[in-house]
């Protein structure tokens, strides 16, 4: 009996720590997410968005190599769409 206690015990433990690792913090990211239309929440998501803005802005370059031929590739499509439209 008592090992059957001690078993279900530590499935429990076990459960609840896996738990913690490993959903919890994905949920409470989630819950920040719906939490969009609370006012203080979206200063502070605009708050961290300028954070990133200005760290961004302090380095040599923003982009990476592959992120900036990506880029590159979608100004000539889109410069070449709206050429189309001119023509029309």
């Amino acid at each position: 009996m008592i090992k059957l206690a001690a078993i279900t015990f530590a499935i429990i433990i076990i459960i609840n720590v896996t738990y913690n690792l490993i959903f919890a913090e994905k949920l409470e990211n989630i819950n920040k997410l719906l939490m969009l239309n609370n006012k203080e929440s979206i200063d502070n998501v605009k708050d961290k968005i300028r954070l990133e803005i200005e760290k961004g802005l302090n380095k040599d370059n923003i982009l990476n190599e592959e992120d900036k031929i990506l880029l590159y590739k979608l100004y000539l499509k889109i410069k070449n769409e709206f050429k189309e439209v001119e023509s029309k």
